[in-house]
C-alpha cells in the first residue's frame, strides 16, 4: 500500500483533507498527521512515505524548507504543496511542474493530483537533486511569507524570580511538556508556553529548530560536527553541554 505524511497547521483544514483523501484515494495509508514543519520532517524521515502533502506556511520550518530536506532524507517521497496563494502566485508551481493543491482543496483537483502522482511513481518519480533545484526556484518565485516582527524580549521564571530575558541572549530553547526551558549563559528559566508557539515569534534567520524539541540560536554555536549515525553535535560558546541535531535537520548546517 502507498503511504503519505500530511502536514497542515490548521486542524479543520487538515481533517478535511484527511477525509477527502480517504474518499478519493482509499488505499493510501496515512502514516502521520503533523501540524508543524519539524514534526513533518521527522515523520517523513521515519516513515519514508510515497507522498508528502506539505502546507507551504507552517510554524518553524516552512513547507518549502521541509521539501528541500526531503530530497536528502527520503528521496523517493513525492511532494505535493498545499497553498493558499492566489492563482497568479500559483503560476510558479505550474512552471515548475510540481504538484500543488489550492485551499480549500477540491475533490476534482485532488483526483487529478492523485493520477499524476501514480503516473510519476511508475516512471521513477522526481530525482532528489531535481526536487532541491525546483524548491530553490519556487522559493525565489513565490511572494515572501510575511511574518510579524520577531520577538525581542520574553518573560520567564527562575525559581520564585521572574526574569526579563533579551531573546538574543538565549542559547537555545528546549521543550518541557507544555512549557519551554530557556537556556542562557547565566542558567535556565521556564517559559509558560509550548515551544511550538515560539516558532513564528522568533527571527528565522537566527533561530533554527534542530529537533522537534529544540530551537538553537545560531549565534550561540561554537562548532558543528557529525557522528557516525549521521546526527549532528553542536558545541556552544557559553554553555558546557552539547546539543544533538536530528539527522533530518542536518541540512540546515550544510554551509557551515
Amino acid at each position: 500500500m502507498p503511504s503519505c505524511v500530511l502536514a497542515e497547521d490548521e486542524a479543520l483544514l487538515r481533517a478535511a483533507l484527511v477525509e477527502l483523501l480517504g474518499e478519493v484515494w482509499p488505499e493510501l495509508a496515512l502514516a502521520a498527521e503533523c501540524e508543524d514543519g519539524a514534526s513533518a520532517l521527522a515523520a517523513i524521515a521515519t516513515h519514508q512515505p510515497d507522498v508528502a502533502f506539505l502546507d507551504i506556511r507552517m510554524p518553524g520550518l516552512t513547507g518549502l524548507e521541509v521539501a528541500a530536506a526531503v530530497a536528502e532524507v527520503s528521496p523517493r517521497t513525492q511532494v505535493v504543496f498545499v497553498t493558499a496563494y492566489d492563482q497568479h502566485a500559483v503560476e510558479a508551481f505550474e512552471k515548475g511542474a510540481v504538484d500543488y493543491l489550492l485551499k480549500p482543496v477540491s475533490r476534482e483537483r485532488l483526483v487529478a493530483t492523485m493520477r499524476r502522482l501514480r503516473t510519476r511513481a511508475a516512471s521513477g518519480g522526481l530525482e532528489g537533486a531535481a526536487l532541491a533545484s525546483l524548491v530553490q526556484k519556487l522559493s525565489a518565485a513565490l511572494p515572501s511569507m510575511k511574518r510579524t516582527e520577531p520577538l525581542v524580549w520574553l518573560t520567564a521564571t527562575s525559581g520564585r524570580e521572574t526574569r526579563l530575558i533579551l531573546v538574543e541572549d538565549v542559547a537555545y530553547f528546549q521543550a518541557d511538556h507544555k512549557y519551554t526551558v530557556v537556556m542562557t549563559a547565566e542558567g535556565e528559566a521556564l517559559l509558560r508556553k509550548p515551544i511550538r508557539e515560539l516558532l513564528d515569534a522568533l527571527d528565522p534567520a537566527v533561530f533554527k529548530q534542530i529537533h522537534r524539541s529544540t530551537i538553537v540560536n545560531l549565534r550561540a554555536i561554537a562548532s558543528v560536527s557529525r557522528d557516525d549515525t549521521g546526527k549532528g553535535v553542536l558545541r556552544l560558546k557559553h554553555r558546557p553541554e552539547t546539543l544533538t541535531v536530528s539527522q533530518p535537520f542536518m541540512f540546515l548546517f550544510r554551509g557551515m
